[in-house]
């Protein structure tokens, strides 16, 4: 088994940096008239929580040189995060656009990623030696490897050398249907990539589509989770530790908790009861990166699963992709499950 707790621990990520339109005022992308703009990214996202909690975090990506991607870089840097193996080459940085949901309606996305400078990676372009020294953690995901086949290249590129380099991979299986266009089924290409995975947050739909894993509907989500992390453990000869965050809706109710494998045990948190949601998007990034923290401090398994069930619990109240939050504030709802008192 790995030693995650490292020391120092250092991360690197790898993926495509965002801009995201979000529909003003609750309305539909048929009825907006202004959008409120956000950065974001999967690994981003990662980035953001991990630094603000005091884990040194690098990102890695390739967008255009311009006024928007260097906005962009200065709110990333203003939380903690290194931004000095961001390749610059390209003319578009990818966008995508997003309709508030609500109890009636799900949350949509629109993305317009086709040709954007990330989507024209091809191996040898990113110095892997050089970004990823002095890392001990690796992490990328899916939507990393999604976006064309030069991505997914260069993503196997990252990966060479993190394994050179004994790196922990750390991987979200991230699998959105709209974005595999380039003619390549994920089962095609994501298998091969996850077989380096130490740690992985995942989800049953994307073990469906990747693998082929298949769990009863009818069953509890402990029972689930339990299937589902059995059969990926034979899939994935190297990952020792999975974790799932799970969202359960019914008579208007929003009900979020997580599940971790660790050492061959199941862990289960809390089911916190969201009463408000302000944004869905992202709270998975921020349950990855509530995870990473745990194993990098060498968290008991149920407090890590705690403290990245309460990451993705928290987000949900926060506007944008990032999950703006501290240590002290998530430790509280962890003892708490979000009391709603005024600090002062």
């Amino acid at each position: 088994m790995a030693t995650y707790n490292r020391e120092p621990v250092r991360l690197a990520a790898f993926g495509e940096f965002l801009l995201r339109l979000h529909c003003s005022d609750n309305k539909r992308i048929l009825q907006a008239g202004a959008y409120d703009a956000y950065f974001a990214g999967a690994e981003a996202n990662v980035c953001v929580l991990l630094a603000r909690l005091g884990i040194p975090a690098s990102y890695i990506t390739r967008a255009p040189e311009n006024d928007i991607t260097l906005a962009g870089i200065g709110q990333l840097r203003s939380h903690g995060v290194m931004t000095d193996h961001i390749l610059f080459g390209g003319d578009k940085l990818g966008i995508y656009f997003t309709e508030p949901g609500n109890v009636i309606r799900p949350t949509r996305v629109i993305y317009d990623r086709t040709g954007s400078s990330y989507a024209y990676l091809q191996r040898g372009m990113v110095d892997w030696a050089d970004a990823l020294s002095g890392a001990t953690y690796f992490h990328w995901s899916g939507v990393a490897a999604a976006v064309s086949q030069g991505a997914a290249d260069a993503c196997a590129e990252a990966l060479e050398v993190a394994r050179a380099g004994d790196m922990i991979i750390s991987s979200d299986f991230n699998y959105r249907t709209t974005l595999w266009k380039y003619g390549r089924h994920p089962r095609e290409i994501m298998p091969e990539l996850l077989q380096h995975s130490q740690v992985a947050v995942a989800d049953l739909d994307s073990a469906g589509v990747y693998f082929g894993i298949e769990t009863d509907p009818h069953g509890s989500v402990e029972e689930r989770f339990r299937e589902c992390s059995s059969a990926l453990r034979e899939k994935l000869p190297n990952l020792q530790v999975l974790a799932m965050s799970f969202r359960k809706s019914e008579a208007g109710r929003s009900v979020y908790s997580g599940a971790l494998l660790y050492k061959g045990e199941c862990y289960f948190s809390a089911g916190y009861e969201l009463t408000f949601v302000a944004d869905q998007i992202g709270a998975g990034d921020a349950f990855t990166g509530g995870l990473l923290y745990g194993l990098m401090n060498g968290y008991e398994p149920g407090s890590i699963i705690d403290f990245a069930t309460a990451c993705g619990a928290l987000k949900q109240s926060i506007p944008g992709d990032w999950a703006l939050l501290n240590k002290a504030e998530i430790e509280l709802f962890v003892r708490s499950g979000g009391s709603g008192r005024i600090i002062r």
